[in-house]
């Protein structure tokens, strides 16, 4: 797959768990100052480690206030869960919170980051059907056309063509999807196994007649060094994404990371 190379870019995924929101907010600020280029939080209703019934906050509602508090910085959730809510209010809130981040007469900055979902207690404690991963794969291939067919009706229309990142790397259906939808591929797969998933991508864009040339490719860095990171960049990774623990933040390692960005884009 000839890819465009882009810049390398930092993600840092604030986990919105066992912190008060007073703290994400300071994160946010600071990370913003630093010079990262994406935050991310996740989208659960409960925290993923620790203690389970610890302090966590939900993903849309800190998205858009994130969206009104920063001024360059893109955002999005690693990643949206799809189950969660209807596609078309998924379509809404996605074109307002990108209004919300349009400053100064430019364009929004959000980043629609999706998956099919896959944490078992939020959709029991929740009330969602959790069907099979099957299932949910194939709810999230019918969301994601009426998302992007929403898109063309609202009024007003986005600011711009929200890029969609897709998580995953399933090659049935999760990598189609990515084929069909996708400016962004996130996943953790390790250096080695990047090319044989992007020639899957390529079989699957050619069978959905659509040009994929231009795929981002996203992996993540933590509890990794720079030397893997190297290996990733040589497969093509150009954002890199950072699950940043709280509330005691460790700044240090993210300008360790931002030192490395730099040095691969001079």
């Amino acid at each position: 797959m000839p890819l465009v190379d882009t810049p390398v870019r930092l993600g840092v995924q604030l986990q919105p768990q066992h912190a008060p929101y007073a703290a994400f907010r300071d994160a946010v600020r600071r990370l913003e100052d630093m010079g990262v280029d994406i935050l991310f939080n996740w989208d659960h209703f409960f925290p993923l480690s620790g203690d389970p019934d610890g302090m966590h906050f939900e993903s849309w509602t800190m998205l858009a206030a994130w969206a009104e508090q920063t001024e360059r910085v893109q955002f999005g959730a690693l990643v949206n869960c799809n189950s969660y809510r209807n596609p078309d209010l998924q379509a809404d809130m996605a074109r307002t919170i990108d209004h919300i981040s349009a400053k100064n007469g430019g364009q929004g900055r959000f980043i629609f980051a999706t998956g099919s979902g896959w944490f078992a207690r939020d959709y029991e404690e929740y009330g969602y059907e959790f069907g099979t991963a099957g299932s949910r794969l194939d709810d999230l291939a019918a969301g994601l056309e009426r998302i992007e067919t929403r898109w063309q009706s609202l009024n007003p229309a986005p600011t711009r063509e929200i890029p969609v990142m897709i998580g995953g790397k399933g090659e049935q259906k999760t990598l189609r999807l990515v084929a069909r939808h996708a400016d962004i591929w996130h996943s953790f797969v390790r250096p080695g196994e990047i090319a044989h998933k992007l020639e899957v991508i390529e079989r699957w864009a050619e069978r959905e007649e659509r040009d994929t040339s231009n795929l981002v490719i996203s992996n993540e860095l933590h509890q990794r060094g720079q030397d893997f990171a190297d290996e990733l960049y040589d497969s093509g990774v150009r954002l890199f994404t950072l699950g940043f623990h709280g509330p005691d933040w460790d700044y240090h390692l993210v300008r360790s990371w931002l030192r490395w960005r730099d040095a691969k884009n001079a």
